[in-house]
């Protein structure tokens, strides 16, 4: 695991999420992005909700990954077959959440948890870098069927990138 490339792919992130809110104008945010059902405002939430919800999938693999595979495998079965309800939170979870959580916010909220992730980051045993869980790989396409992780810890900044991608601002100059 190199904790470096990490930490610079988070810190790239940051950068690049600060510049976007910070260059958006109100007019852009609300544009649609492309390839969503979702506006930039919208996107951007979901973007920064891939680096909250790394640590509760952090949680889930290092719980996991004491039992035995068979349960993860089963729970990723479980969660695949509710892939549609999940599809629908999904959708309806940056909608709901960029009406109430304004662009400073979401700002802030990036620097906060992309702390977290870096001092967990910091403080990994570097044994538990290959624990690992199976995961629904229809609810996301950087979900594999089996993430360590170390997997885990560079899936936002994927996820961030992939997105990032179908935003429609005007990039900062």
């Amino acid at each position: 695991m190199d904790r470096q490339a990490v930490y610079a792919d988070y810190a790239r992130a940051r950068r690049t999420f600060h510049a976007l809110l910070g260059h958006a104008s109100q007019g852009g945010l609300d544009r649609p992005s492309d390839g969503t059902l979702w506006t930039n405002r919208q996107l951007l939430w979901h973007m920064l909700f891939g680096y909250i919800i790394t640590r509760v999938l952090l949680v889930l693999a290092r719980a996991f990954s004491r039992l035995p595979r068979r349960l993860s495998r089963g729970f990723a079965r479980l969660l695949d077959a509710g892939t549609k309800p999940f599809d629908l939170v999904n959708y309806l979870g940056p909608r709901g959440a960029a009406r109430i959580i304004s662009p400073q916010r979401m700002g802030a909220m990036f620097d906060k948890v992309t702390g977290a992730l870096e001092r967990r980051l910091a403080a990994e045993a570097e044994a538990d870098f290959a624990r690992g869980m199976h995961y629904p790989v229809r609810w996301d396409p950087f979900f594999k069927d089996f993430m360590t992780v170390a997997d885990i810890y560079r899936y936002p900044t994927e996820h961030f990138d992939f997105h990032h991608r179908q935003l429609t601002l005007d990039e900062p100059g």
